[in-house]
């Protein structure tokens, strides 16, 4: 039987992706050049792009084949949870582009906006953040909610690094790593807004199998290879060159700790004394999370591996015990655990980054820089949870075509069977 709304998307999906990718190009046509080089410095500015296109390609990796198969861990999902996460990624990645160009002074030029591989890089990471909000939600929405909530979200996300960058003077590199806080509360937000009974407490398409999930784990596995690369692309190598390399191998100690905290915690946590591959795989991320939050103030291997460690521990207590609290004390059905893997992580990175400055700089300013990393913390997340609940209550309109309650976490409701097919 066909799902009641399945049709209604012919006459949203395609208008609404079309209209979002014609306005894109005609901005681009007018607004957006090739960053150039004067050439004295083609050979340095050669190995740079070189050395940026690498991590590029690493963080690339990460935006579509990481996060597209570690959506598919539902055992009915897995052509939504990939394909919906390509085409977010796809549009929201041109979105940054623009709205980075338009907010940020170092992305545009006498009215142009430059494109190179940094904003190419930073426009990746906004998509990331996109798709973080995007597993909070993940199969009760359409792919048209989905679209117009990633437009929303990488727009706050834009405008909250615009306010912390030229108000609050924040490194832009700290700015863009709150992208988990950022994203993770958005899109936690946006679900108890669109909370819906028909789910609770357990839907029975919400679970997974073998074959699924060693295809999430496949997206771990790429999510936890690259993740250095995610955490250290914006840092200039010829400035920092000391802090690329203490970021990437801080990252590295910190995600191998996750790795076997996860496992240590998900064994002690089961009534069974067995491991769950989701903890596992949402928990070993963890470490990486918290310490991209912390980097700038991480400067010894032992302190990276105890953020990893701290970091795993919570994620993996909270994703046993609190999704369950999360949906019967407040109504708030999360349904990847974004909460846990991403916004607590990125708080605890937040707290060891204040601690360990605090414990470096002079006690004349140490109540001085306390409170602006405060105010750091507030803006995002006051911004995050106000778009986040605006974000929901615009996509619980009926026009948006939401699917039943018995068709969340099903592909039938949007994808070709053939298999499936009526033969007439």
């Amino acid at each position: 039987m066909a799902p009641q709304y399945a049709p209604g998307l012919r006459s949203r999906l395609p208008l609404v992706a079309f209209l979002l990718e014609t306005i894109f190009i005609l901005l681009f046509v007018f607004f957006v050049k090739i960053e150039q080089h004067e050439r004295t410095d083609r050979e340095a500015d050669s190995k740079l792009f070189i050395s940026s296109y690498a991590e590029f390609q690493d963080i690339h990796v990460m935006v579509f084949m990481g996060f597209g198969f570690l959506a598919t861990f539902l055992v009915r999902y897995g052509f939504s949870g990939s394909g919906f996460n390509m085409l977010l990624a796809a549009m929201a990645i041109q979105w940054a582009v623009l709205m980075n160009g338009f907010l940020l002074p170092q992305h545009h030029y006498r009215g142009e906006i430059h494109i190179s591989m940094k904003s190419v890089i930073e426009a990746e990471l906004c998509a990331a953040s996109a798709l973080i909000a995007m597993g909070a939600v993940h199969g009760k929405t359409n792919p048209v909610q989905l679209l117009l909530m990633a437009l929303v979200e990488v727009t706050g996300f834009a405008v909250n690094q615009w306010v912390l960058r030229t108000l609050l003077r924040v490194d832009p590199v700290y700015s863009v790593m709150l992208l988990h806080i950022f994203g993770a509360l958005f899109g936690v937000m946006v679900s108890w807004v669109l909370y819906r009974e028909g789910i609770e407490p357990v839907h029975e398409k919400e679970k997974t199998d073998r074959k699924t999930g060693l295809f999430a784990m496949f997206g771990t596995l790429f999510l936890w290879m690259f993740w250095p690369s995610f955490n250290s692309a914006l840092v200039h190598p010829r400035r920092e060159r000391g802090m690329k390399l203490t970021v990437i191998y801080g990252t590295y100690l910190s995600l191998a700790v996750s790795v076997v905290m996860g496992v240590s915690v998900s064994v002690l946590s089961s009534s069974k004394g067995k491991m769950n591959m989701v903890h596992i795989q949402s928990s070993a991320l963890s470490g990486g999370v918290a310490i991209g939050v912390a980097m700038a103030a991480v400067h010894t291997p032992w302190i990276a591996m105890m953020i990893g460690f701290c970091a795993s521990l919570i994620s993996a207590l909270g994703l046993r015990y609190m999704k369950n609290h999360m949906l019967f004390a407040f109504e708030c059905h999360d349904t990847c655990g974004v909460l846990n893997v991403h916004a607590i992580p990125g708080i605890l990175g937040w707290f060891a980054h204040l601690f360990l400055r605090l414990a470096s700089i002079e006690s004349t300013i140490a109540v001085q820089f306390a409170v602006h990393h405060i105010c750091v913390l507030l803006v995002t997340a006051c911004m995050s949870l106000v778009m986040g609940t605006v974000t929901g209550l615009f996509l619980k309109w009926s026009i948006w075509r939401p699917q039943q309650d018995r068709k969340c976490f099903d592909d039938q409701a949007f994808w070709e069977f053939p298999n499936l097919a009526v033969q007439k």
